[in-house]
Formats: structure tokens, sequence, C-alpha cells
């Protein structure tokens, strides 16, 4: 509550709330702001004075022309500041002089970029430096310091006289805001109960007493009381007991002492190893507390399995920012996809004016970008998030000069990065690891050759480039590429030979591919002939995939960026299942599920019976096997805390109710939900038990999916958070939420009891 204290009521010289930032050069620079020219285009640059809002949280901007201010963003909205002309827009609009006096702020989901440039160079290095320490504190600020934020803002939109002070109506407002709906008797109730110096309006200590009620939790109440049998506080024993018996951890006496040194509050309680329930209230908010397994979030699989034997986050038509038929293509969608973890990223690349090749989407009105610019955005982007190997996957509609540019720009730029001969000095017979592949780059595409002829005589180079593989899938597509380009495309042997573990292959069926294929050619496949496959034939689909690579891509009547399930396709033991990143949509968000493990690398390793030969699994029949592991789920959805308001109306409150859904093989499909809880989206509680069974865990994902219900229209979404079945944690545990984009929602989350059992 002191934080509260020194948040609506700050001292002279404003701070961030409760962050340790008090008196920083670099926040007070913020707070002070300056002008900077804002680019647009060539032509379009004007000053705009930007200031940080004393929330210490929202960016302002003035106009010279009407001196008015507008909110222009939220620091918790910005994803990067790039210092220089690293942006499109820059690039294209100013001139290579002005390098040091530009920066880019980068911004969450589609929002365009901000292009910025200073008076000076000095200038554009103080707004990166103290824009990228702002936006670390805020990442790095706890659960408790985050609603703080949160509700301090709420209260400062609240006192609309600024007075520092609620009236009953600021105090509706504010209940408003924050996502409840009361009734006006219950709002004077609560008024009367905290005006203790009866003058009409709460203030100081009032407030305090007013944040206190709203934030009371009782199902906290009852869980500490439980367990707090230590003069009303919890011993080290007492929590050990708690961690033992409802959190089903093998816990230590040590154990018990580290939290209460890590998260206790009450320096006095912590000499005397107590924890106070604003303790305990902290850990069950902390990653010990979370729903994810804590030890899951690094990398804690084996790296040393050979590449194939890995589920690979993969990327389709990655250059598109929207749409497949009219939407741009931008470098910064390459950024974007590397950022988040994606390591199969796709390149259509296309015969560009004064001989440099360009990326779009064919036949289409979307943007061109320059292929050079895009490998220098992958380069740059590419090991940000992870160190793990990324996969340069060309569809290649260039003419053999142009190809020969496009090797040469990926030879300068990458330099030894790039892959261009095997690991070893003789003929591999599988592919590395993802481990031997660290920080390195790998081509797929048409080759001339075998592979054998990097160690032998070289081969006759025969017709093989003639057309891109997504082409050769669909006989239809085949034709319709003849027609439009009169003749067959061929390949120059530069760019050929920079092929080497990810050769693009047509698929003629499996027992061919097992008969006539090297391990390292690989087939893609259309989203329904995969779909097929893997329901028709998933026993022969997962022994191909135990020897070779398969991608699978996105239907060309997807014209508008949508997506498909990518489980079926992982449960058949396909690697790299391609989706639109740029799209926000449920099968994104159970992408972002399969790969939020081992340290978000990209690569999660598949389960041991879809990396054996003799495997019988058949995610169709589920026959019995080491794969069947029958487990109980059983869920409690207790309740939720400050979920955001979907509808921007005064008026509207959210509806809270909650959908709890198993993805994985057929007969662990499942969705139940709860029912919903009207006018409170602040602190909604429901105690709804739900039970699932699950037969095979290891391919199974667990989505929670909050939702404000609408009798009349579809639920709006409001949050969710996917996580794989076998990182959950069991016992009261929180469960963050993420929005559309798949970002953190600030303070929103759900309080759940999990238990598995053997069935």
């Amino acid at each position: 509550l002191s934080l509260l204290r020194e948040t609506y009521y700050p001292p002279d010289t404003l701070s961030l709330p409760s962050s340790g930032m008090e008196g920083d050069t670099d926040l007070q620079f913020l707070l002070v702001g300056g002008d900077l020219l804002k680019v647009r285009s060539s032509s379009w640059k004007k000053t705009r004075f930007y200031k940080l809002q004393e929330d210490c949280q929202t960016m302002w901007h003035e106009s010279k022309k009407t001196f008015k201010f507008k909110q222009t963003f939220s620091i918790k909205d910005i994803s990067a500041v790039r210092a220089g002309r690293q942006s499109e827009g820059l690039r294209k609009n100013t001139e290579e002089p002005v390098e040091g006096r530009c920066f880019s702020i980068i911004f969450k989901g589609r929002r365009k970029n901000l292009d910025l440039m200073a008076s000076s160079e000095e200038e554009a290095k103080q707004w990166v430096t103290s824009l990228e320490k702002i936006m670390s504190n805020m990442e790095n600020l706890n659960s408790q310091q985050k609603t703080e934020h949160w509700i301090f803002n709420c209260l400062r939109k609240a006192d609309k006289n600024s007075d520092n002070k609620l009236s009953l109506k600021e105090l509706k407002d504010f209940l408003h805001q924050i996502n409840i709906e009361v009734d006006d008797q219950y709002a004077e109730k609560l008024f009367q109960e905290c005006d203790q110096s009866k003058c009409g309006h709460l203030a100081g200590d009032e407030i305090e007493h007013f944040y206190s009620l709203l934030t009371h939790r009782q199902e906290i109440d009852t869980i500490y009381g439980e367990y707090a049998k230590t003069m009303g506080f919890m011993s080290a024993e007492n929590l050990l007991e708690f961690l033992i018996k409802e959190q089903r951890e093998e816990a230590t006496l040590a154990d018990a002492h580290r939290l209460i040194n890590k998260y206790e509050l009450d320096d006095k309680a912590k000499e005397k190893q107590l924890m106070t329930q604003d303790g305990f209230l902290m850990y069950l908010h902390m990653p010990e507390g979370l729903v994810l397994n804590p030890t899951h979030k690094a990398v804690h699989q084996d790296m040393s399995q050979p590449l194939n034997h890995y589920f690979i986050s993969s990327s389709h038509n990655t250059y598109l920012m929207e749409d497949q038929l009219k939407g741009p293509s931008s470098t910064e969608a390459y950024a974007r996809a590397l950022i988040k973890g994606c390591r199969c990223v796709e390149l259509d690349c296309w015969d560009g004016s004064d001989g440099e090749p360009v990326i779009y989407h064919g036949y289409t009105l979307t943007s061109k970008i320059l292929f050079k610019d895009t490998i220098k955005a992958i380069k740059e982007y590419a090991f940000k998030t992870s160190d793990y190997p990324v996969i340069l996957s060309l569809e290649n509609h260039c003419s053999v000069e142009q190809q020969r540019v496009m090797a040469q720009h990926m030879s300068s730029i990458l330099g030894s990065a790039l892959l261009t001969s095997p690991l070893g000095d003789q003929m591999p017979t599988g592919f590395p690891s993802p481990e031997e592949l660290k920080e390195r780059f790998l081509v797929k595409g048409k080759r001339l050759t075998k592979l054998e002829a990097c160690f032998g005589p070289e081969e006759t180079a025969g017709d093989d480039g003639s057309l891109t593989e997504e082409e050769e899938d669909d006989k239809e597509e085949e034709e319709e590429e003849k027609k439009k380009e009169g003749k067959k495309l061929k390949l120059a042997k530069e760019l050929s030979d920079m092929v080497i573990y990810c050769k693009s292959v047509h698929f003629n069926g499996f027992q061919d591919a097992k008969d006539n294929l090297g391990f390292y050619e690989m087939s893609s496949f259309k989203e329904r002939k995969a779909m097929a496959l893997a329901e028709e034939s998933a026993n022969s689909y997962i022994h191909h995939n135990v020897d070779k690579l398969s991608r699978i891509y996105p239907a060309g009547t997807r014209t508008d960026s949508s997506n498909y399930n990518p489980v079926p396709l992982w449960n058949a033991g396909c690697q790299i299942v391609s989706l639109n990143f740029q799209t926000s949509c449920n099968d994104m968000d159970v992408n972002q599920g399969r790969f939020l493990t081992n340290g978000k690398t990209g690569y999660v390793l598949k389960p041991a019976y879809m990396r054996d030969l003799g495997s019988e699994f058949d995610p169709i029949t589920l026959t019995a096997g080491p794969w069947l592991q029958h487990k109980t789920l059983h869920l409690m959805i207790i309740s939720a805390q400050q979920l955001p308001k979907v509808n921007q109306k005064k008026t509207s409150i959210v509806d809270a109710l909650v959908k709890v859904e198993i993805h994985g093989v057929p007969a662990d499909t499942a969705d139940k939900e709860t029912p919903y809880i009207g006018n409170n989206g602040f602190n909604p509680m429901w105690n709804e038990n739900f039970k699932f069974d699950v037969y095979v865990p290891e391919l199974a994902l667990v989505r929670f999916v909050v939702e404000d219900h609408d009798s009349v229209t579809d639920n709006d979404f409001v949050g969710q958070f996917t996580v794989p079945f076998t990182s959950l944690q069991m016992g009261y545990r929180h469960v963050p939420l993420l929005n559309k984009e798949g970002d953190p929602l600030p303070s929103a989350g759900l309080f759940v009891h999990i238990m598995i059992m053997d069935a």
C-alpha cells in the first residue's frame, strides 16, 4: 500500500512508480521531452514534441500546428527501439549522412513503425537509450508492481480535476475503468465506508483503504489460512507442507527458506523466516507459482538429435504484413517472425529492376522489397531470440542471372554463417543436430545435383530447377505457371550449390521416397494433401518423417492470410508446419504454445515414438504402445484478475467466461467452458471444476481462453494462454494471459487449481 501512496501522491520529482528509477537521468530526459522530426515519406517530415507523461507509461506528442497534446503510444506497446536507418521507411525517405540521427520505434501487432529523426546524433542516442531503459524496467516489474501501475493510471484518469481526491462520481468512473459494474447503492456504501473524514471525498489513507477493499482476494485468504499455522503466519515448515501437499513439488525445507527470502515483503517477518499473506501472494505470481514449469522456460531438451527429430517453428510468406493479394511486403515482417522464435522463413524471389532480385507474392498487388535488404534483416534478427539454425526457404522464380545475384548477396551478407558444404569430410548419412548448426543459415531449395557430388565427380546438371516446389505440388498451378512464364526456369549453379541439407523435390509417395530419395531430399505439401495423408496414412507419414523433413504450407485460397490447424500435422511427425505469422488466430496461439518451452528456441524435440522407424504409433487409431499414458486432468477455474475491457464504450463491462481446450490426438481433443460472470472483469470468481482424459500427453496442449460473453453475437476474445500438457505445474497456479498478438496482458490472469493423475 505504501507503493500506492508513492504513486498516487508522487513527490515533486516525478519518478516511475515503485520502479527504482527515482532520479534517473534517462527517465528525466523522457519526462522533459523534446522535438523530433517524424518521417512518413520523402516529402512528409514534420516536427513533433514528444514527452513521457507523469504515469511514466504513456508517450504524448504535441503538434506545432495545433499546439495540442495527443496520446501517441504506451511504452508497453513498444516491441523494440532501433537506432539508425534500419526501417524501410527511413532507408527510403532519408539519406545516408543522417544515419546517426535516425531511430525507429517498432510496435507490437500490426501498427506501423514510428520513424523519427533527432537534431543530433547525441540526442538520438539519448532517446534510444532512455526508451530502452524504461521498456526494460517495465518488463522487469513484478506482478504486484504492474497492478500498482495499472491501478494508478486508472485513478489518474478518474481524478478529472486532478486534485488527488476521489469524489463519489469519480469513484464510480474508476470502477468502470477497472472493469467492475456496481450499482449506485453498493458504490455509495463502499464510498461511505472509506470516507472516514466524512468530507465527501477520499484522500490519502482513505484511498489506500479503498484499494485494500478492492484488491482483497477471498480465495487467497482461504488457502493461506489453512497453512498459516505459526502465530497466524506461514513458517518455512508450513510453506513446505503447502508445496508438497498442494503444489505436488519435491521440495525441501531449503526451498521453503529460499522462497521466503526471495518473496517476503515484510523485513521483520523475513528475519523470523515467516511468510505473510502478501509474500504468499507474491510467490503465487512469480515463475515458481505460475502454470508453466519454470525449468521448461530454458533449454531443457536434448539438442544433439538429428535436425529432423524436432518440430521447427516455421513461417509462410514471411515477407507479408497482411493479406496475400495487396498487402504490404516488408523486411519488418522477417524481424517480427524471427524475434517470435521462427526458425524457417520463406522468400518468394522474382526478377527485379536494375538487376536486383525482389521479394513479393507473384502476380499480385503486394508490394516488393529487395532480396538483399531481406537478407540483411534476416542476418540482423536471426539469433536475437534463439541461437539455433535458421532455414531460408527459397521459392525461386528468378532468371539465372538474378539467381547468381541472390547467391552473391547471401554469400557476402551472411558470410561464414551460411552453410555451403556438409559438416565433416565425408558424405553424411543423416542430418546434423541443432546444436552443431548453432547460428548457421541453411538454404532450402532446388539443387542440380545429388549431395554426394560434394565429395566426388560432379554430376551432369539436369532440369531439376525447372519449377518451384509449391508449383510442382499442384498440377493445375504448374500448367498455369507454364502459360504465364512461357518457358521453364533454369537453376544457377552458384545458387544450387548453396542447398545442402534441404534439397526440394517432388513427392511421389512414401515408398518412392524411401527407395529413391536421400535423407536431405525433402518435399513440401499443400495443407489439403498433408491433412489427407495425416488422416489416411499417419503411421507411414511418421516413418517418412523419421528419415526426412516435411514442410507444410497453407492453401493458395487463403488470400486473407488465414491459417490451418497445425496439430494434425505435428501428430504425423511433420517438422516444418508453416503458418502465416502475421495473422492473429487460434492456430497461431496453439503454435506459440507448442514453441513456448525449451527456451523458445523454435525447436521442440519430438516424442521418442515419433523418432523410431519401427514405431507403430498412429494418432488416429491409437493402439496400445509407449505413447499411451492415460492421464486424468482435474482442473478448477477459480478466478480471474484485472481483465481488460475489450469494448471501450464507457458503459461496457466484461461478462467473463473461461474456455479450456485440449489440442492433441483426436481422442484427446476436447473443450469445456464456465458460465459467464456478468459485469465483472476485475475479479470474477467461478470455482468451476473440469475433468479431461488425456491419452497421449506428450502431444497434448492445454489452451486457456477468456472471452466476453455476448448473447447476440460471437463472444469477444479477451486473452489466452497455451501450454504443453507436460509443462503444466500442479496445484494452485496463476495463468498469465496473452493478447491477440501473443503479447502479455499486464496484470491480467487466471487463478486455477490443477491435478494430474494416472487414469
